[in-house]
């Protein structure tokens, strides 16, 4: 129980160097690539959940939109392998830092920044003033929606750091108290342990839903500037 419960967010070094370059490629690593004429069950399997994935996320886009399928694809395998990965014991999950969410979303965010002000540059400013406010409060609302707009990314960094950040520390605590329970009582073990099994099966959920959440909201964005 003295264990610090921050512990298993510091990032891992090898030989006094950051072990986190070699932890984000692992999951690229575990997908199969398809080398035979046949694909087998697993390959199959990747690649109806990849047209599933493509299909659920291209549907309300135009053409400029679609080109950017592989790009969302492989950031919701990533983020999705990346957290399943960080439920492993004594293993390490790369989007409980925020610096590293951050930096998938706010070059994600500013593509389609760019995108809406290259293609739709009068609707994108538009966004910024609603439609019939008073002449009073123009100014302090163009402000409040500049604001609201440069505030996306932190949310979506935010968003995912504090729902993985949380599920591993109540995982954490309850994991703690079912080996206390072990050695004080006994009777009261099975309760906790049943908790954490229940628990480690939302987290499983949590971190898929949390990848699709990440990545759709990049669509939503996406579909609003093209």
């Amino acid at each position: 129980m003295n264990e610090n419960l921050f512990h298993s967010f510091t990032t891992p070094t090898l030989m006094g160097l950051p072990a986190v370059a070699l932890i984000i490629l692992l999951p690229s690593m575990m997908y199969p690539s398809p080398s035979r004429l046949i694909n087998n069950r697993l390959t199959s399997l990747q690649a109806w959940l990849v047209q599933l994935i493509l299909k659920q996320l291209m549907m309300a886009h135009n053409t400029k939109g679609q080109s950017w399928s592989l790009m969302l694809t492989s950031l919701i395998l990533f983020i999705g392998s990346t957290n399943l990965l960080g439920l492993l014991p004594h293993s390490f999950t790369p989007t409980s830092q925020l610096s590293l969410n951050l930096g998938m979303a706010i070059p994600l965010w500013a593509g389609t920044v760019v995108l809406g002000l290259r293609n739709k540059m009068k609707k994108f400013l538009a966004h910024l003033l609603p439609q019939g406010t008073p002449t009073p409060l123009i100014p302090m609302l163009v402000i409040i929606e500049t604001i609201s707009l440069f505030i996306q990314p932190l949310a979506l960094a935010v968003r995912l750091t504090a729902n993985i950040t949380a599920g591993h520390l109540l995982m954490h605590l309850i994991g703690n108290a079912t080996s206390m329970f072990i050695t004080l009582s006994l009777p009261a073990a099975p309760t906790t342990f049943i908790l954490l099994v229940l628990l480690t099966m939302l987290e499983f959920t949590v971190a898929l839903i949390q990848a699709y959440v990440f990545t759709l909201l990049v669509s939503l964005y996406l579909h609003d500037n093209t």
